[in-house]
């Protein structure tokens, strides 16, 4: 390979070749060499912000000389400026659940340009857009050979006014395209197929130009594709939505936290493992708002498979990204999943000419570090509730002991009960459960000879693009099944078994080792090639087992190999959920109860009724390696990736009309025009204090997006449900709250609808509710509606970390329609307290340690908040709350608008009402 560098007339700009190749690109030495400063010493995932800015510097994109020097003295105050600028990601990803409001609110900004004079063209993606339909597939049918075809069918039943709405979409925008049902989940394909470490395109002069990859998507776990060197992160689709419109993404210089990895992973111990202990630690330190990149000798001997799990859960460890930067493993990736040679040579000559590529010497300044030997690792689980809740494995069972023991004690439950009698009228057989004599309870399931008791195991997924992308760990939960199969063993029967991998180079690498029909025969038959059981769509569990859960108050419990195990995410029947890697998943299908101690307890026994345990059927690593590098090939990916945005004769046949606007079908439930830009005016206004407002909800820490906006199912006496009922929609035809975030109406009463979460104004209540006008008991969706009837404005108050979890807008969206003027909380989750800004909605940070609790708050206060009409950027301002009483009490709380630009987010009533305004003046 030939690299010659060239320089070009700009000040930072040059030219490189590389063989026949010629790009220009932005030189961050020749930024040091304009007197700019030292960038040196820059982490490699701030050199990507840095040539971002030189970038577009040169184009004039407002930005500033001082922006570009704040890098260099970010450097030398030890990773800390936190100086607002303005960033332009390459490229938007989107899934489907988040991507079709998106797409809903681009024809409905269409309309709204119409309606003010402009036109509908000016309303087009600037920067190319992918959406990846993944989200919508449900597990209705698992563990037999019809599974794949019969949910896929279920599938384009239950969806095909969405496809219809995003097969027009793809038709009517300029810069975007969709990959059809059943190709795999956005994030994999991505980092498979999409992504290219090293973009090249046309820049402002027409002039072919070499810059970094970088993206936002409409998922909290875009960030996967950073260990691709990929910089990229979860934001709202309205953020994203303002991103492919040319907006930039205002942000504040980040600090960078360095995790050095060393040492090698032993043997037994898989990169799921490492993972759950890396959010552990990283939640313990602290970086929320921060990136963090990994370095150190261990990166040497950590596959990118690896990288790309610690990298999907960034937002479980709270960070913006988790960054790997470029290097020799980052190639032979590229490589094995078919990227081009000349791309490949590009990537390596572009990342060490300008100063990306990670050698021996690699050693940048961080805002602070932390170490992890990776020789320590142990197999781990996470749960009951939260990801970074990390157990060794060896603990798994008694501490689900002392779960099941609080939650017992917790709701004052008697002891277990004498139940009925199987079906068939004899006793019926269980094993004992350890702590049985104490707070565990079971209960008959009727037509089967066995009970079901707290900690039984109905779910076993292996699911997510966190883990089915790693072929290490697929091909180990392939040979943990060929094991147990060749010893007798199975599932246990309550247990749903399900395989949804990533993407469908995963079934070409099972079934070229031989080791699909494994997993078949425990029950892990492929069921689709989507999110399925991570994101909710588990599907419905046997009737029977249901019922027995639901009578006898159970505990059930799921085992998945997702990144989410929030409560009331997975499954309505489920009440604990673990996350574990696949070959864990297997096994504890087989062992089908969460207080069996898998690391010495028997799983089952073998043909001869010899006990078996997890040693008996875990693989070597000699052994998956090998499977690994005869089967997962070059070949393969280039293979199922070459028709890639084709589809099936599905896809192929789902018919759209041609036209610039949509024509929104009156009799949808699944796509309507939102009231966002209706009535519409050119001018923006000024912000509206607010004034004896009323509480909506008192909710405490760790209220995530899921249980602000459930993404799963629903039943027919949510408000939702009902709506759909007066609709004629029989509840089979229901769906799933995700599926339908392309109608207003539905989402909105499905906001704070999830069935765990609790409003601190009500005693012990679970579910959706609140007080009403009238002090009564309400649905928080028919309590809003009564105090919009009223022109009384709302507020939350909430704990730590609100706003966890998943990007999801709609959790933003649903909160600005239900009234809701401001949120005041103990902190925010960066990508919510985001949403909530670019809604018009404006998030407050109790200080001097109020909080919900130390003020006593009941719900049955008013909040007023003046001085809003002149506030700046992180001002501190005070609230005065009305108590039941009519006493008052002001307290001092900071306004978390964190830029200008965004106070003109909020002026506008949302960020798409002032890029709205904007086009329409340009006009």
């Amino acid at each position: 390979m030939t690299v010659t560098v060239g320089t070009d007339t700009a000040k930072t700009r040059k030219t490189l070749t590389v063989g026949d190749q010629s790009v220009g690109y932005y030189s961050i030495q020749a930024a040091t060499d304009a007197g700019l400063g030292d960038f040196s010493k820059l982490p490699a995932a701030l050199k990507v912000v840095l040539e971002n800015l030189l970038r577009f510097e040169d184009g004039g994109f407002s930005v500033s000389t001082d922006d570009i020097k704040a890098f260099s003295e970010w450097a030398d105050k030890g990773g800390k400026n936190p100086r607002e600028i303005a960033y332009r990601p390459a490229r938007v990803l989107m899934q489907d659940f988040t991507g079709v409001p998106a797409v809903v609110d681009l024809a409905a900004m269409r309309d709204g340009i119409v309606a003010l004079g402009g036109d509908a063209q000016q309303i087009n993606p600037l920067n190319p857009v992918d959406l990846v339909i993944d989200h919508s597939v449900m597990i209705d049918e698992f563990g037999n050979p019809r599974a794949f075809q019969m949910n896929v069918d279920r599938e384009y039943e239950r969806n095909m006014e969405r496809y219809q709405f995003l097969k027009w979409g793809q038709k009517a925008f300029e810069n975007f395209r969709v990959v059809p049902p059943g190709t795999g989940i956005c994030h994999q394909v991505n980092l498979e197929y999409l992504a290219q470490t090293v973009w090249t395109d046309k820049d402002q002069n027409g002039e072919e130009i070499a810059y970094p990859d970088t993206l936002v998507g409409t998922d909290s776990h875009t960030t996967m594709v950073n260990g691709l060197a990929v910089l990229g992160w979860g934001v709202g689709g309205i953020e994203a939505e303002a991103a492919m419109l040319g907006q930039p993404v205002s942000m504040l210089i980040p600090e960078v936290v360095g995790f050095e990895l060393t040492g090698e992973m032993m043997e037994g111990t898989t990169g799921t493992d490492l993972v759950l202990k890396v959010v552990e630690m990283l939640r313990e330190h602290g970086v929320v708002g921060k990136f963090v990149e990994f370095y150190g000798k261990g990166l040497d001997v950590l596959p990118l498979a690896d990288r790309a799990t610690i990298a999907n859960m960034a937002p479980e460890y709270g960070a913006t990204c988790g960054f790997f930067p470029i290097d020799g493993e980052t190639l032979r990736y590229l490589r094995n999943t078919g990227r081009d040679e000349d791309r490949i040579a590009l990537v390596e000559a572009y990342a060490k000419e300008n100063g990306f590529w990670r050698d021996a010497d690699y050693a940048p300044v961080y805002s602070s570090t932390l170490s992890l030997d990776m020789g320590t690792i142990v197999p781990a689980i996470s749960g009951p509730k939260r990801p970074q809740d990390y157990i060794a494995l060896t603990d798994a069972a008694s501490a689900f002991g002392k779960y099941i023991s609080g939650q017992r004690e917790e709701k004052s439950a008697p002891r277990e009960e004498k139940v009925e009698m199987a079906a068939e009228g004899g006793p019926v057989p269980t094993h004992h459960i350890p702590g049985d004599e104490g707070h565990h309870k079971s209960h008959a399931v009727e037509g089967e000879d066995y009970k079901l008791h707290d900690g039984s195991i109905v779910i076993a997924s292996i699911t997510s693009c966190t883990n089915t992308s790693n072929p290490y760990v697929m091909i180990g939960a392939g040979l943990v099944a060929r094991k147990a199969r060749e010893l007798g063993l199975n599932r246990k029967p309550w247990v749903k078994t399900s395989l949804a991998p990533g993407s469908q180079v995963v079934s070409e690498y099972l079934e070229a080792a031989d080791l699909q029909k494994d997993l078949d025969a425990i029950g892990f038959n492929l069921v689709g090639y989507g999110c399925t059981t991570c994101i909710g769509n588990s599907g419905p569990i046997q009737k029977e087992l249901s019922d027995a859960i639901t009578a006898g108050d159970l505990i059930a419990t799921s085992v998945l190999s997702g990144n989410r195990n929030f409560e009331g995410r997975i499954s309505p029947d489920v009440r604990a959920n673990y996350l574990a890697s696949p070959p864990l998943v297997v096994a504890y299908a087989l062992a089908g109860d969460m207080n069996i101690d898998i690391t010495k307890d028997a799983l089952g026994q073998d043909k001869n009724g010899n006990d078996v345990f997890l040693k008996d059927i875990w693989p070597t690593a000699a052994e998956i390696n090998e499977l690994v590098e005869k089967t997962v090939t070059r070949e393969a990916f280039m293979s199922k990736y070459a028709d890639v945005f084709k589809g099936d004769d599905k896809w192929q046949a789902v018919e759209v009309t041609d036209s610039e606007t949509y024509d929104w079908p009156a009799s949808s439930t699944y796509v309507q025009n939102p009231p966002y830009f209706q009535g519409m005016s050119k001018d923006a206004g000024t912000i509206q204090n607010v004034k004896d407002a009323k509480v909506l909800a008192v909710l405490g820490d760790m209220v995530t997006t899921d249980h602000i906006s459930p993404a799963g199912s629903f039943k027919d006496t949510t408000p939702a449900g009902q709506y759909l009922i007066e609709r004629q929609v029989p509840v089979r035809e229901f769906n799933s709250y995700g599926s339908r975030r392309g109608n207003h109406e539905v989402m909105m009463r499905g906001t704070f609808a999830n069935i765990r979460i609790k409003n601190e104004m009500l005693d012990g209540v679970e579910g959706g509710y609140t007080k009403g006008p009238d002090g009564k008991q309400a649905a928080i969706f028919d309590a809003a509606m009564a105090h919009q009837e009223n022109g009384t404005p709302l507020v939350i108050f909430a704990g730590e970390q609100y706003g966890a979890g998943s990007s999801r807008d709609w959790a933003a969206k649903g909160t600005a329609l239900l009234g809701v003027k401001a949120v005041i909380a103990e902190n925010f989750e960066r990508i919510h307290r985001s949403n909530l800004v670019g809604m018009g909605v404006i998030p407050f940070e109790f200080t001097g340690g109020d909080t919900r609790k130390s003020l006593g708050l009941t719900g049955d206060e008013t909040v007023s908040i003046t001085g809003l009409d002149d506030v700046k950027p992180l001002q501190e301002m005070t609230a005065q709350i009305t108590m039941a009483d009519g006493t008052t009490k002001d307290i001092t709380v900071k306004c978390r608008i964190d830029t200008a630009v965004e106070i003109e987010y909020i002026e506008n009533g949302g960020v798409l009402h002032y890029v709205l305004r904007n086009l329409a003046k340009a006009a």
